[in-house]
């Protein structure tokens, strides 16, 4: 059964961030998953505040998404990120 990881990000250090960028996809594709979302326009519909920037990945499994995010090659893309965003991640199982 698929999973979804949904991503709210601020960004706080833009430059650090692209560094960031280039480091994740590669982590997501090894376990897996796919964007189907990354930072593209956002529109709110409810809510009092809309979020900075939005990823949405879809796994397999929602085990595959754990193990993806425990990943040391995912661990090292986290090191960067958290010095440049702050983000709020959870994974949620498809139906």
């Amino acid at each position: 059964m698929p999973a979804y990881v949904i991503v709210e990000i601020e960004v706080l250090d833009p430059e650090a961030y692209a560094r960031y960028m280039p480091l994740a996809p590669p982590a997501v594709a090894a376990h897996g998953g796919r964007y189907l979302a990354r930072g593209g326009k956002t529109d709110l519909l409810e809510g009092d505040t809309p979020p900075a920037r939005i990823a949405l990945i879809e796994f397999p499994s929602i085990e595959r998404a754990r193990e993806w995010w425990e990943s040391d090659q995912y661990k090292a893309a986290r090191e960067v990120r958290r010095n440049a965003a702050r983000a709020r991640m959870v994974a949620v199982q498809g139906v």
